[in-house]
């Protein structure tokens, strides 16, 4: 796979890329790599398959991030991954979740590099689809400059084919999850060094990266930018993508064409029984610094949740925002 296939995606983040958000998220950009909220191996291999790992075709490319430690069950859960469809297996080595540490799963592996170089070879075995590694630069006392080379290395050599780096520590001992995303120091820098010292294979790097610019100018080190929150809290970013990093024009021209699309699928999921706000929760960013923001946001909050509640909310929360602004133009 060509580094060119990373060059941007939406990072996963849990209780946020589900299915409804991915398909919000391709109607944005054709040509970002989407990603699954990391999901267990124990969920994939011992649950409801068809609800954790269905997904609709519009979403490609698109991986499935798996937590897990022990190399047979990963290789179990990457298969089943591939026979769903899925373009890309991802392993999480980042997340510093209580819950996530307790699993031996997360950014604990990064103490365990050898472990983690055992499932991706094992994935590998398994799987002809890219699998790929998504890390920190180090957790609590490690010395990022030994503990990323050492575990990238380690991944390379079992067959890695591409890593995503968030550019920060995970203080397992003594920072919550929350706190974990913002206090650690960002340090691009060490990102960039792991490139140079590993030319041949892609690099994608994550956190903090708040707009597609800041996204443009990592590619002058990296192969690939990685946005994770400022995607989701502004969705109205991922329409530049296709211009400003591909070359291409973005599939809609404005948020309003967006929801027009989306509204065929939203139609659809209540008829299979979705509830409206598992679709519209994903929604809220969408006119960010507009006029009419906080009433599209407070007509979703307040009549999206309320059972049957059906797709005319959308329509109605999008007047609001219309009428603002034909107000704000007027004024």
């Amino acid at each position: 796979m060509e580094s060119q296939d990373y060059r941007f995606s939406v990072a996963p983040m849990m209780d946020w890329t589900d299915r409804h958000c991915r398909v919000f998220h391709r109607l944005m950009t054709r040509r970002a790599r989407l990603y699954t909220e990391m999901l267990t191996t124990g969920a994939i291999i011992h649950g409801d398959r068809g609800r954790l790992l269905g997904f609709n075709p519009i979403e490609h490319p698109v991986a499935l991030q798996l937590g897990g430690s022990d190399p047979d069950d990963l290789a179990t859960a990457a298969k089943l991954g591939e026979d769903f469809g899925y373009d890309e297996i991802n392993l999480n080595v980042g997340c510093p979740s209580d819950r996530v540490k307790d699993g031996r799963f997360g950014a604990c592996l990064m103490a365990e590099p050898a472990l983690v170089a055992e499932g991706i070879a094992a994935m590998k075995r398994a799987v002809k689809i890219p699998v790929t590694v998504k890390c920190r630069i180090g957790i609590d006392e490690q010395d990022p400059e030994i503990a990323l080379d050492v575990l990238a290395r380690g991944v390379v050599a079992a067959g890695a084919d591409a890593l995503i780096v968030h550019a920060r520590k995970a203080w397992l001992n003594g920072l919550s999850p929350k706190e974990n995303r913002d206090i650690p120091p960002l340090d691009y820098g060490r990102v960039y060094r792991l490139k140079a010292a590993l030319p041949h294979v892609p690099v994608v790097i994550n956190g903090g990266i708040g707009s597609i610019a800041e996204a443009k100018r990592h590619l002058d080190h990296v192969d690939g930018a990685m946005l994770g929150r400022a995607a989701y809290q502004e969705p109205w970013r991922l329409l530049d993508v296709d211009p400003e990093l591909f070359g291409e024009a973005a599939p809609y021209a404005t948020m309003k064409d967006v929801f027009e699309a989306m509204l065929p699928y939203i139609e659809e999921q209540l008829a299979q029984g979705t509830r409206l706000h598992a679709m519209t929760r994903h929604f809220v960013g969408a006119f960010h610094g507009v006029p009419g923001a906080r009433a599209f946001r407070r007509h979703l909050a307040d009549k999206g949740v309320k059972p049957g509640a059906g797709a005319g909310v959308l329509r109605d929360a999008i007047a609001l925002v219309e009428h603002r602004a034909a107000a704000s133009i007027a004024a």
